[in-house]
């Protein structure tokens, strides 16, 4: 067995595609219509799907807004320098929620974004890529 992918529940389709794509880098790999259900399905991700763990992205028609609930917890996305990519998320527009800095009682370096819908993403440093954060 191996993990297929999480699934989102989205409002608007293309926010979150550019956000997912365009922000933190994934590529679309596949999207379809249904018209009878009235939903469509995106799936973006690092690399293949036969190799990797990807996202599926579900808009449905009717619905713009979800509530996230507390169940939730976060996506986790390794990096190779996090201070740099806060940088350019925060000027592509993204919204960083947590400053990257060690974690609570721990040492791994970690930050938080949010995409358009209000899902957190955990940004954690490479260990094999220690970064020392920038000069104030």
């Amino acid at each position: 067995m191996r993990l297929l992918h999480t699934m989102l529940r989205v409002g608007d389709l293309e926010k979150s595609l550019s956000f997912y794509c365009d922000v933190l880098g994934m590529n679309k790999i596949r999207q379809k219509d249904y018209p009878g259900g009235k939903f469509t399905l995106a799936f973006v991700g690092y690399g293949d799907e036969k190799d990797t763990a990807v996202i599926e992205l579900t808009h449905n028609w009717d619905v713009d807004e979800y509530k996230l609930g507390n169940g939730y917890g976060h996506i986790a996305l390794g990096v190779d320098n996090i201070y740099e990519t806060c940088e350019k998320i925060r000027t592509q527009g993204g919204k960083i929620t947590r400053e990257p800095g060690p974690m609570k009682h721990g040492t791994t370096v970690i930050a938080f974004v949010e995409d358009p819908d209000g899902y957190k993403i955990e940004l954690i440093q490479a260990k094999d890529k220690p970064v020392e954060a920038p000069a104030a």
